[in-house]
């Protein structure tokens, strides 16, 4: 059962609506928001996206609202602070990678201008050259977790199947989408 079935049927939980419905597949611009969904993202291997969902809160106060930043300034306070935290995965090496690529996503900032730059320098590739680049630039970055950031972010297409209401949505704001291809 596809994603946008499972929403539509209701057969999963309803913490999955707004998110299908307002954000996954919908181009992302904003460096925080780009940078909450690769945080996200490599938080959910090995666990279901309705634990990531419930606990989106939580991240977003852990990790100071996903201002990167503060994240890339964070010592080993914070660390064992994210650690002890039950809001979020209190795993040692998804808390480094966030710290790690929140340094990697500055220097990107000032390379490129902002993390959306970037990806569009990048947006000919397929998904197998997207994660050599994101497995070389940043951690904790395996082919699942490249796929799915750059499908929920609009980077890649088919987000949703092509009955979807929102796949309708998106092909009037994004027509550049099918330029992409995975």
């Amino acid at each position: 059962m596809s994603y946008c079935t499972a929403v539509r049927s209701g057969s999963i939980e309803p913490c999955h609506i707004e998110y299908h419905d307002t954000e996954y597949g919908f181009r992302t611009r904003s460096d925080s928001d780009l940078f909450e969904r690769l945080i996200l993202e490599i938080n959910q291997a090995g666990l279901s996206w309705t634990t990531i969902l419930k606990k989106r809160s939580g991240f977003r106060k852990a990790y100071a609202d996903f201002q990167i930043e503060a994240i890339a300034a964070f010592g080993e306070a914070d660390r064992a602070r994210l650690l002890a935290d039950a809001g979020i995965i209190r795993n040692r090496l998804k808390v480094d990678a966030a710290i790690n690529n929140a340094k990697v996503a500055l220097e990107l900032i000032r390379e490129h201008g902002s993390l959306a730059n970037w990806l569009d320098l990048h947006h000919q590739l397929d998904l197998v050259a997207w994660t050599k680049l994101f497995h070389k630039t940043f951690a904790f970055t395996g082919g699942e977790i490249v796929r799915e950031f750059l499908v929920s972010t609009g980077y890649l297409p088919d987000a949703h199947d092509p009955d979807c209401p929102i796949a309708a949505i998106l092909r009037v704001s994004e027509p550049e989408r099918s330029s992409l291809r995975i």
